[in-house]
């Protein structure tokens, strides 16, 4: 086992999680290679755990970057909570989007907490789409009770909630720019969202020029499509958030078996890195 560099000894205590500073032509803080090829390499040092930037990108998501403080080692890696959560809500809405089995009603049977302002609109509790009946004798019918169903072919309801998902779309696409400094696969996780979101907006869109009249049955026709595609396009989402999730899972574990992510962190040279060229 190799020593601990002497430059890499704390003695006030504040150390790193995970120190890239000195690192050896190996990723690891000495420069010891114990030709493993293992991009996981532990050294046993003054309270740091050395990892190449590669697989630091894999398991946090993220570029690589100085860390104080023992909080991960404390609580664990965070990022699997929150990708499981995204897929099991994501996953079965996508099915429902396409159709399958019979499913409908644009997923509000299955949308889980992640996406509650989605799913909120859609429950009749909530009384979201009850509001945009202003008729008095079709308000009658359902004598106090939320959710009205007429609510959902009202042409200012449809138009709202497209924007809603326009502007989720247009956080998808900042999230999208930023993943070209981590993976290909979260890449890939966020193209094909900004796809989903542009195809539902589109869908609710035409919807809106459908019950705004009835004669206009092209419209119809788009906003079935749209929204078929919209779930074919969040099922590809699908697959590249469970094929992530599994290749975090097992990088966490040391596990033998590693996938690939495709690595996109040395393909554009961060602004740090760009700065220290020049000099």
């Amino acid at each position: 086992m190799a020593n601990a560099h002497p430059s890499q000894a704390h003695p006030d205590d504040t150390r790193l999680e995970k120190d890239f500073s000195h690192n050896g032509p190996n990723g690891n803080a000495s420069g010891y290679d114990d030709g493993s090829g293992d991009p996981l390499t532990r050294l046993r040092t003054a309270g740091s755990v050395n990892i190449s930037p590669e697989m630091f990108e894999k398991l946090y998501l993220s570029p690589e970057n100085r860390v104080k403080g023992e909080l991960r080692k404390t609580f664990g890696n965070p990022t699997p909570i929150a990708l499981v959560g995204f897929l099991l809500s994501l996953t079965p809405l996508s099915c429902d989007l396409m159709g399958w089995r019979g499913a409908g009603g644009s997923g509000a049977a299955s949308t889980g907490a992640f996406w509650l302002a989605f799913a909120a609109t859609l429950i009749p509790w909530f009384n979201a789409y009850g509001a945009y009946v202003t008729d008095p004798a079709l308000a009658a019918t359902q004598m106090g009770n939320p959710g009205n169903p007429a609510g959902l072919q009202v042409p200012a309801f449809n138009s709202s909630f497209g924007f809603f998902l326009i502007f989720m779309g247009l956080i998808c696409f900042v999230f999208l720019i930023c993943s070209l400094r981590t993976n290909i696969v979260f890449f890939v996780i966020f193209l094909t969202l900004v796809c989903a979101f542009g195809c539902l907006a589109g869908a609710y869109f035409n919807l809106a020029l459908t019950y705004e009249n009835a004669m206009n049955t092209a419209a119809a026709t788009r906003a079935s499509k749209l929204l078929v595609a919209g779930g074919a396009f969040a099922f590809i989402t699908s697959l590249a958030g469970w094929y992530i999730f599994v290749a975090i899972m097992l990088a966490s574990l040391d596990f033998p078996l590693q996938i690939p992510v495709g690595d996109l962190s040395t393909m554009i040279k961060g602004a740090s890195e760009r700065q220290k060229s020049k000099v």
